[in-house]
């Protein structure tokens, strides 16, 4: 295989580089080029992380600082954990890969038609969506960023994200050796949503496969993510896209893009929500439903059950305003077998066939 470039856009991303690209990135591209709706942006590669690493020098320091520690002392590991993250964001970057990165953005904002058009900046860990551990939450994604120059910023920061408190625990829990993740970033368009949340394609519930459950709230969807905001529910049926079950939450707050008035950039801040808005239902039954389809049109492309991360984006047209920030395997029910020897009912036998045709095609049952 030819080297791995430093960046990627996500239409040309091949499979070859997905290893390159960590699941995040490697998933966006999957994405686009199946002609869903995937905002334009591109992937820094793992290739820049380890140069960077390489050229600092400092990798033995914070391996020597990570080995030793007990991470069931909250305030030590606290201590190391931050000492890790700022000798990260000391990286100096090769200009090899820093050239290309900012001709890259340069690219997306002639595309986008903007001068510093706004991105999104989400860490794509090698670790992240693997089939035995599910990384999600684990690293950091920064939302709002203007300029090739805080973009750069922002890549290093995902990068430190790796010794985050929570993360360094979970690879501790799930056996990573903390010297072999390496992380890649996805640089993608800003959407402006007027919702956003996560749709998984099974009932996260109880595992019934015959459902799409979609979780929502205004705004942007860190809230519905990180657990912030309590938020609308709905189940819609895989096979007559009806609405089965809907729960309107009081969504007391939201994370919305709020104008400073001084000069300086909108930032995404937590905003409360008068009493009419936070008990309003934040998607029309219409933008329910055309988010599960999208959600099963990419659980049949992948041919398992997905976890995908939806906004409805306020600068598109209504019709054509929902689309996929991030599809990744479920990773909790699809780890589960069906008991052999169980009683089988005809009807959900049925159901099943008709909503899981890949598994059928291949002569397997799904987990």
């Amino acid at each position: 295989m030819a080297e791995c470039p430093s960046a990627i856009p996500f239409g040309t991303l091949a499979g070859e580089h997905h290893l390159q690209v960590g699941g995040k990135c490697a998933s966006l591209g999957t994405m686009s080029q199946a002609g869903l709706p995937v905002p334009p942006g591109f992937a820094i590669t793992t290739r820049v992380f380890a140069d960077a690493r390489e050229t600092s020098g400092v990798m033995p320091r914070i391996k020597e600082l990570i080995d030793d520690i007990d991470d069931r002392d909250g305030a030590a590991l606290a201590r190391v954990a931050a000492a890790a993250r700022d000798l990260v964001r000391s990286w100096p970057l090769p200009e090899v890969h820093e050239s290309e990165i900012r001709r890259m953005y340069a690219e997306l904002c002639e595309l986008c038609d903007l001068d510093e058009v706004p991105v999104a900046v989400r860490s794509s860990a090698t670790s992240e969506d693997s089939p035995d551990a599910s990384f999600a939450g684990e690293h950091d994604s920064y939302l709002w960023v203007c300029g090739i120059d805080e973009v750069l910023d922002k890549v290093r920061a995902c990068w430190a994200s790796l010794y985050t408190d929570r993360a360094i625990t979970y690879r501790n829990q799930m056996g990573y050796a903390h010297d072999e993740v390496d992380m890649a970033v996805a640089v993608q368009k800003m959407v402006r949503p007027r919702s956003a949340g996560v749709a998984f394609t099974l009932d996260p519930t109880n595992g019934d496969r015959s459902g799409i459950c979609i979780d929502a709230a205004w705004g942007f969807g860190e809230g519905v993510v990180s657990g912030d905001v309590t938020p609308d529910n709905f189940l819609v049926d895989k096979v007559m896209w009806s609405i089965s079950r809907r729960t309107i939450s009081p969504k007391t707050h939201a994370h919305l893009l709020t104008e400073q008035g001084d000069g300086h950039r909108p930032v995404v801040t937590r905003v409360e929500l008068d009493e009419d808005k936070a008990n309003a239902p934040c998607l029309t039954d219409a933008e329910i439903v055309a988010i599960a389809r999208l959600a099963r049109v990419a659980e049949k492309h992948y041919g398992f059950a997905q976890d995908i991360e939806w906004a409805v984006d306020d600068d598109l047209p209504q019709g054509s305003d929902v689309v996929l920030l991030q599809a990744r395997p479920e990773t909790v029910w699809s780890k589960k077998k069906r008991d052999v020897g169980a009683k089988v009912d005809a009807m959900a036998s049925i159901v099943d066939t008709l909503v899981n045709p890949l598994y059928s095609k291949r002569g397997t049952q799904p987990a």
